[in-house]
């Protein structure tokens, strides 16, 4: 295991600092539109980094403060009476996702359907893009980390990108463009002419271009960047002093009946935020990695445990970190590490240069993430999936982009519900999977007449359960309809079949298929009867 986890090193390396570019704004945004010292955002990257990355399960899932917390932080620290008090909360609240994990909750994220999961990484896409249309001109008055349409600052997701027109700094603009242009020759041009222009990353060199940018426009009236468009990281002026940035909870709160409330709300919130974005990771991950949940439950209780007690904010896993170090070829746990030291080190060490990164140069960073998750050939494949895909789609991403994270999930699994229900009802059928071992060492599974998104946890801890070289002998003979998440669940199942040495018969109407190559043409071809 150790081995296996320090084998990826030239991949984890490159790809942690990419991720460290995204997660130091991010932090830094996240507790400014809480309401909490800078610092404590800080705490939180570096907590999900070193602390939850290592307990984690998950090789690529990576951890940090949330955006979607930012408003009951806010809230809560007001009704509270102080930050002390609220992180007693936050401590309360890791205590709960531990019970979480022990009671095996994890399973839940299971039964959100892959229409919404998808719908879910397009919607946070499309937000990142127009969140970080104002940043790249200059204009920031919103902080970086508030993805809710209504923002913090009045305005809201388009009336803020009109207001830039008025507003674009020169400088903020020229270095965005000129990092932009360096992350696209680096992504399709020269990560393919050596391996050094692989370990060596676009984002690494663009953000030591925009210092350089920086230090030689000062003194020049047009294009000199202020103060305000730039990183903002505390700077102690002694160790006494960064000691200070630490606060530690006032358990004497522990008995107002408003600090439980509040623990119970960060427990669920950052609990579905972190099951799902386990889910999408998983979903993004080329190699077809699967993350224990109630191991992820455990570890993130755990790490919002230790952030509460010396002052940082609530943690979950992020998707906007995740798939960034997914883009960026990681392969291990040791990517969120690496970039946990990173963001622990740099704050130590050299504030002052991190203070000089132009905020525009990071939103070319993170423009480039939202393009990859959101890409316009992912509305045609769900389009061409058929109406009971892409409708919960459509509906989630309007959600996400129009109102928030957690309510535009919750209509978009409202919709998959209803669709669900109505297939149920049209049909009256169940799944029933039967495994038996029969002769020869051979397992069998039959998949009833409807199978549903509803049998997603049961079918992948089925598969999951398998023994290294087995036979699987699955029959589909009595299935009229099959759901497009278990399709999928079939096809990564194929792909790691192969490395576990376990051999796939596929008995259906149309024959016997031994290994078949892909589960989704197989089931596109298939007749269906109604």
């Amino acid at each position: 295991m150790i081995k296996n986890t320090f084998s990826y090193l030239k991949n984890d390396i490159p790809s942690s600092i990419v991720v460290f570019f995204v997660a130091l704004p991010l932090c830094l945004g996240i507790a400014l539109a809480s309401g909490a010292p800078l610092f404590a955002g800080l705490i939180a990257g570096i907590i999900g980094g070193i602390i939850v990355g290592g307990l984690s399960g998950s090789k690529i899932g990576v951890s940090g403060p949330a955006a979607g917390l930012s408003a009951i932080v806010l809230t809560a620290i007001g009704t509270l009476g102080g930050y002390e008090n609220f992180l007693v909360a936050v401590v309360l609240g890791g205590i709960i996702q531990i019970v979480f994990g022990v009671l095996k909750a994890g399973i839940i994220g299971y039964y959100f359907p892959s229409s919404v999961i998808k719908g879910m990484l397009t919607g946070i896409g499309i937000i990142i893009i127009l969140k970080q249309i104002p940043h790249f001109f200059g204009y920031d008055s919103d902080p970086e980390g508030d993805f809710s349409f209504f923002q913090v600052d009045g305005e809201n997701t388009f009336s803020e990108i009109l207001n830039t027109i008025n507003s674009v700094q020169p400088g903020s603009l020229v270095i965005g463009v000129i990092g932009l242009a360096i992350l696209l020759l680096w992504d399709k041009v020269l990560s393919k002419k050596g391996k050094i222009f692989k370990l060596v990353q676009g984002p690494l060199v663009a953000v030591v271009v925009s210092i350089i940018f920086y230090v030689l426009t000062k003194s020049n009236a047009v294009l000199s960047i202020a103060g305000s468009h730039l990183v903002s990281v505390p700077v102690p002026d002694s160790v006494d002093s960064f000691i200070g940035q630490f606060s530690l909870p006032n358990f004497t709160a522990i008995t107002n009946p408003a600090v439980w409330v509040v623990a119970f709300t960060i427990a669920l919130v950052a609990s579905l935020e972190t099951l799902l974005c386990v889910e999408a990771t998983d979903k993004l991950d080329p190699h077809k990695n699967v993350t224990p949940t109630n191991r992820e439950l455990l570890a993130q209780g755990t790490g919002n445990i230790i952030s509460g007690m010396i002052g940082g904010l609530p943690i979950t896993q992020v998707i906007v970190r995740s798939s960034a170090n997914i883009q960026s070829g990681g392969r291990t746990k040791m990517s969120a590490i690496i970039h946990g030291f990173l963001l622990l080190i740099s704050v130590i060490l050299i504030p002052t240069l991190l203070n000089m990164i132009p905020l525009s140069v990071l939103a070319a960073i993170l423009l480039i993430v939202g393009w990859k998750l959101a890409k316009p050939e992912l509305f045609k494949k769900m389009y061409d999936s058929g109406w009971k895909q892409f409708v919960p789609f459509v509906i989630t991403v309007l959600g996400i982009v129009f109102i928030d994270l957690l309510y535009g999930l919750g209509i978009g699994l409202m919709v998959g519900i209803i669709i669900t229900l109505r297939n149920s009802y049209k049909n009256s059928h169940f799944l029933h999977i039967e495994g038996e071992d029969v002769d020869d060492g051979k397992i069998k599974m039959t998949l009833a007449e409807e199978v549903t998104f509803f049998n997603k946890g049961a079918i992948l801890k089925e598969l999951d359960g398998l023994p290294l070289n087995s036979y699987l002998e699955l029959d589909v003979r009595k299935t009229r309809f099959l759901d497009n998440d278990i399709v999928e669940i079939l096809e990564d199942f194929a792909f790691k079949a192969k490395e576990r040495n376990i051999t796939i018969k596929l008995i259906s109407e149309r024959g016997v298929v031994e290994n078949p190559d892909s589960f989704i043409e197989f089931f596109k071809l298939r007749p269906k009867t109604n």
